[in-house]
């Protein structure tokens, strides 16, 4: 059975503690069962990120999940904010493919951030910009929001392992260019990845394009079949099997991980004022742990439908869904055990929403040892 291997201090413990059993046995000790058994490791997380190719349903992610479980790979999880959507196999469903979604409007309204902190991937794997294509936006565009997004991901986390699709074929009745534009687009990949890929969080091209057929492989020129789920799923195979079997470091923002043990935080909400369609608010971050905090990430939802519109002492990104996500301004990351620090904002609320409230919650980073 693979497993996917990650860097942590798991492998030192256990060899101190079989040396410690080795040294005490001929004395007559012992050990309960499992006294010395590793600790389980978290499982890697895989996002698939994209459109309605990746995500409604986009069930060469079943087929790929199935493929990676049956050869070995049990301590996987792929993640994401949308839920399965059928495909008739089990498979674990979770991902990030909305379906109409442009990688350009993603990048521009920075919705990425958000749902990298709710679901905090180790790899992902990429096959996004059909609908940039169709809709004329150039090369140089979509590949200025792939950018964009490659640095939202490291700044989730350093060491994230990037797969990059270049786009399966694409030819739409109606888009009579679309063809010649993907293939354009693809052209330029390559050079962006290696220009954009680093030793710490390296990018892989994989080729999506070359051997699939529009005619036999999709239903409509765009959209894959079940032929063109199981051709999406092989070309990914390889690719993400290799990153699994090289060891994927867990995030800074894991447990275990030396010098980056997150720190414990809370969180307080309350309103300071309010209006018809809206209300300011205020969120306090306390480090309750005995160390020092040297960044701290909130999470706020607000309830009824409220939108954050504004945000001071501190950066703000808002997912679909309305979740803001605040990190800590330059100034007021560093907080001493006890020590707290406070952002504002302002929300914009529907006409019949109730008591301004919101639930917070925040994640604290020690510093490094």
């Amino acid at each position: 059975m693979h497993t996917t291997p990650h860097s942590s201090p798991h492998l030192r413990v256990m060899s101190v503690l079989g040396l410690l059993a080795a040294l005490l046995l001929p004395l007559g000790m012992t050990f309960a069962p499992g006294a010395l058994a590793a600790p389980t490791a978290d499982p890697v997380r895989v996002m698939p990120l994209g459109d309605s190719i990746t995500g409604s349903p986009g069930c060469w992610r079943a087929v790929l999940w199935n493929r990676l479980v049956s050869s070995g790979y049990q301590d996987i999880d792929f993640v994401g904010t949308l839920p399965p959507q059928g495909c008739g196999q089990a498979h674990d469903g979770d991902n990030e493919g909305h379906g109409g979604e442009l990688v350009t409007n993603v990048a521009d309204q920075n919705l990425l951030p958000g749902r990298l902190a709710s679901t905090r991937p180790d790899i992902v794997v990429m096959h996004f910009g059909t609908n940039d294509v169709w809709s004329s936006i150039t090369p140089d565009r979509i590949l200025a929001a792939y950018t964009k997004l490659v640095a939202q991901m490291r700044a989730s986390n350093p060491d994230m392992r990037i797969l990059v699709a270049q786009l399966i074929p694409m030819n739409p009745g109606s888009c009579a260019g679309c063809a010649q534009r993907v293939v354009d687009f693809n052209a330029r990949i390559p050079g962006w990845a290696r220009a954009t890929g680093t030793d710490r969080s390296p990018i892989t091209v994989v080729d999506q394009w070359t051997g699939f057929s529009t005619a036999a492989d999709t239903y409509d020129g765009v959209h894959p079949n079940a032929s063109g789920d199981d051709k999406i799923a092989a070309r990914w195979f390889p690719a993400l099997s290799a990153v699994l079997d090289a060891g994927v470091p867990q995030d800074p923002g894991d447990p275990g991980d030396p010098g980056e043990d997150p720190a414990a935080c809370t969180a307080r909400f309350r309103a300071v004022s309010s209006w018809q369609g809206g209300y300011q608010g205020e969120v306090t971050v306390t480090n309750t742990s005995a160390s020092a905090v040297r960044g701290w990430t909130a999470t706020v939802v607000p309830a009824d439908g409220a939108r954050l519109t504004q945000l001071w002492n501190g950066s703000l990104s808002t997912a679909a869904d309305g979740t803001a996500t605040v990190r800590n301004a330059a100034w007021n990351g560093t907080l001493a055990p006890g020590a707290s620090a406070s952002f504002g904002f302002v929300a914009t609320a529907p006409a019949t929403a109730g008591t301004p409230a919101a639930t917070v919650t925040c994640t604290g980073a020690a510093p490094a040892a």
